[in-house]
């Protein structure tokens, strides 16, 4: 079942895209959509480019200090987890799964990949809760009974989705995984024959968070938190470039910022969507419906937020593609970061 969920989503996300479109005025869309022009898709991929690299710089900062060196390799991956995650047919988390493995083939213990990936989440999922609170703050003074219900909606949402994050940083903080980790080891061993070797002991992922947690790092800690706030704040860049170039010049920065916060927050929470297929799309005309802009032009809006997905997405895939047939070069990784 958990196999199928990326596919289920992906049909069930297309059946709405569909239906989206079909419901909506076609040439509205693409005289909207005609409307950005080459400068306009430019200048969409350009700030992408910088939401990625801060979001790398933010995952590099986890790993600062702790050997080996893997500032480079992080901002590489970073494009990588990006292009998996919204080109294939994989939950949101997918490409985030494969970067933990990837960044093994530049000498990273396996459980400090893992475990900073973990920490990565944790910060993206964190600051997103933040942006789209203040996203539903800002909303709650819009006039309109629609936006009230939208605002009050997304706050009682947030709350439940601040438990999760503080129940995800919890499990990092206390043990759970190496409780887990004792099992697993514990049952292997159970149905290993005497005459057989024993196998050794895994390398710790709670040791490798409990590394990266430790109280002399949060220094690095802040910073990672901090750039992947900023990266929310930037993406406010794309949809201000996007209506810019339609010609929609009837909604402020605040109007700008509510749009991106909850779109995203939508986005998020349909994470089992590949890439938010169709649920992108929902969100940015519920939204921007509340501010006078219409479904065509909010449909063109998301179309030209998905021109940047395709343009950086393929060329990570070959990047991904080429590290898989060149890992047999790879270093060993370097256990020194694992606790015994």
């Amino acid at each position: 079942m958990l196999r199928r969920l990326p596919l289920i989503g992906t049909l069930i996300g297309l059946g709405l895209a569909v239906w989206l479109v079909a419901t909506n005025d076609l040439a509205a869309v693409a005289t909207a959509f005609g409307r950005i022009g080459f400068a306009g898709f430019a200048g969409v991929t350009l700030v992408r480019i910088l939401v990625i690299l801060l979001c790398g710089l933010a995952w590099a900062r986890i790993l600062d200090g702790l050997p080996p060196p893997a500032g480079p390799a992080c901002l590489i991956l970073r494009f990588v987890r990006e292009g998996i995650n919204v080109l294939l047919p994989v939950a949101s988390v997918g490409g985030d799964v494969l970067g933990a493995r990837l960044l093994t083939f530049w000498g990273v213990a396996g459980s400090l990949a893992a475990a900073s990936v973990l920490a990565d989440l944790l910060f993206q999922v964190g600051t997103l809760a933040l942006f789209a609170s203040l996203g539903a703050g800002l909303l709650s003074r819009v006039q309109g009974a629609e936006a009230a219900a939208l605002a009050s909606w997304t706050l009682r949402t947030l709350a439940v989705a601040g438990l999760v994050v503080a129940a995800f940083f919890a499990l990092q903080r206390i043990g759970i995984v190496r409780v887990i980790e004792d099992r697993l080891t514990a049952l292997v061993r159970r149905f290993v024959r005497e005459t057989e070797a024993r196998p050794e002991p895994p390398r710790r992922i709670q040791g490798a968070l409990d590394t990266i947690w430790a109280p002399s790092r949060r220094g690095h800690l802040a910073q990672s938190f901090v750039l992947h706030a900023l990266a929310w704040l930037l993406g406010t860049a794309e949809v201000a470039v996007v209506l810019a170039c339609i010609g929609v010049d009837h909604v402020g920065l605040a109007d700008i910022l509510v749009i991106e916060a909850l779109s995203q927050a939508i986005k998020a929470a349909a994470f089992p969507v590949p890439s938010g297929l169709g649920v992108q799309e929902g969100g940015l005309v519920l939204v921007c419906g509340l501010f006078g802009i219409d479904a065509g032009t909010a449909l063109a809006l998301s179309l030209a937020r998905r021109v940047p997905d395709v343009v950086l997405g393929l060329p990570a895939l070959l990047v991904w593609q080429n590290l898989e047939a060149r890992r047999a070069g790879v270093r060993p990784a370097t256990p020194s970061c694992d606790n015994p």
